[in-house]
């Protein structure tokens, strides 16, 4: 093992517990990261590199663990460990093996559907929202600090010692990609806060969905030299939307970046319109930019009206809610829209649409005017489409919740669905799911 700590160091944690350093899993721009054994088990150490170890770096990481975070989406510091000499760190949880960094999707090294992607899109919205809720800006959104399941889309935000409290004018700024241009030009009063983490988050979004940085166009390619005084032009001074639809000096190279062409086309608007106002409006006026509960909402029902070619199998995003689609991004065929499940939630009244594709699912969230926290898992079914055992093409929702659903079908008549029975279904079928109300409906 090369690096600052040796394999079998023992140190103390400011709350009294051993560390034993095992091994070096990798290292970063701030420091190493170590497994240790601790007295409850494995975890992670990172120890900061000496240009690092400030006493302004202490400060925040002890903030960070008296604060303390119970969210499983988050790799949080959970005790400060000291050493002798000015030198420190924190521990952590391991990161399990199932989550996978956003450089092997860039470079297409990972397997994974649209419907992963857009839900981990969704589930890193709602782990920043989650922060900000709790005045705290993290400061360093990027593609380095979130990892995400490829076949689920679970997310797991790391790297969180630079979370702070909003206001706090300590510590980092950013990498300079994701920085809102008013830091990458270091304007007056501008500071790094929960408005620069939305600018942040919304090239995390477009990178994680379109596979490409939003302000790299032809005007990248342009450049010789891609020094920082490019980057501060490219992301600060002169940044243009690659879509910008009234500044096209900036557009994407069909030949050289033919990629985000095609997954932009194959976005719905209600995903082009939010990055299209937040890459062009929000770019100027940070108090304009999308929030997350905008982004969530919007993902949510992107994730909802994902259905699959008839032809290829290969998975589609469509605009929600709407009779029609257009065709496959992959093979090019028409798409045909299966029915539409459509929720009405208890008082204050908010409306789902759900495409009832294959395995289709409903989740507790979608009963919920306004969900704590969306969960895509199996801990949180409700209902689920199945096919009939001996007629094949027959399909019904199965009541996989607590509750017995009432029905209405089309011709009036009623009947009751309790949990682990199945009914038909039929467009004009009306459900009472236990206080939220659905209706299915051909299209």
């Amino acid at each position: 093992m090369t690096g600052m700590l040796d394999g079998g160091t023992v140190l103390t944690s400011a709350d009294g517990e051993s560390v034993r350093v095992i091994d070096m899993l990798g290292a970063g721009g701030q420091g190493e990261v170590y497994r240790v054994a601790t007295d409850a088990g494995e975890r992670a150490l990172k120890w900061y590199y000496p240009a690092c170890a400030t006493p302004q770096q202490e400060s925040i990481v002890r903030e960070l663990v008296e604060r303390g975070l119970d969210d499983n989406r988050f790799l949080w510091p959970t005790a400060f460990v000291p050493s002798g000499t000015e030198a420190f760190g924190y521990l952590m949880d391991l990161r399990p093996d199932r989550f996978k960094g956003l450089p092997d999707l860039f470079r297409r090294r990972l397997r994974t559907t649209p419907r992963a992607l857009l839900t981990a899109a969704l589930y890193t919205v709602e782990a920043y929202q989650a922060l900000h809720s709790r005045g705290i800006a993290y400061r360093d959104i990027s593609w380095g600090n979130i990892f995400f399941d490829p076949s689920t889309g679970d997310v797991l935000v790391c790297d969180n010692d630079n979370a702070v409290v909003e206001g706090h004018s300590t510590g980092i700024s950013g990498t300079m990609e994701f920085m809102a241009p008013e830091l990458v030009r270091g304007d007056a009063q501008a500071s790094p806060g929960t408005q620069s983490d939305l600018h942040s988050l919304s090239v995390l979004l477009f990178m994680l969905l379109m596979n490409h940085h939003p302000l790299k166009g032809r005007a990248e390619l342009e450049i010789r030299c891609l020094d920082e005084a490019a980057e501060k032009r490219l992301y600060g001074k002169q940044p243009v939307f690659v879509f910008d639809p009234v500044d096209t000096s900036n557009s994407p190279d069909p030949v050289e970046q033919s990629t985000v062409l095609h997954t932009w086309a194959a976005a719905p608007a209600a995903l082009q319109d939010l990055f299209t106002h937040n890459f062009t409006v929000g770019l100027h006026q940070p108090t304009a930019r999308v929030r997350e509960s905008q982004w969530r909402d919007a993902l949510r029902s992107v994730l909802d009206a994902v259905v699959d070619c008839a032809d290829c199998g290969r998975q589609n995003m469509t605009q929600p809610a709407e009779p029609t689609a257009g065709t496959c991004w992959s093979c090019g065929s028409p798409l045909v829209l299966p029915p539409r499940l459509s929720i009405t939630t208890p008082l204050p009244r908010s409306e789902r649409h759900i495409r009832l594709r294959r395995a289709a699912r409903v989740h507790e969230h979608h009963l919920a005017p306004e969900p704590a926290r969306h969960d895509y898992g199996d801990a949180t079914l409700v209902a689920e489409l199945t096919e009939h055992p001996s007629k094949p093409g027959k399909f019904g929702l199965a009541n996989r919740s607590s509750v017995t659903w009432s029905g209405t079908r089309s011709d009036g008549s009623s009947q009751e669905i309790a949990p682990g029975q199945t009914v038909p279904l039929r467009a004009g079928l009306r459900l009472d799911l236990g206080g939220a109300q659905a209706a299915v409906h051909a299209k």
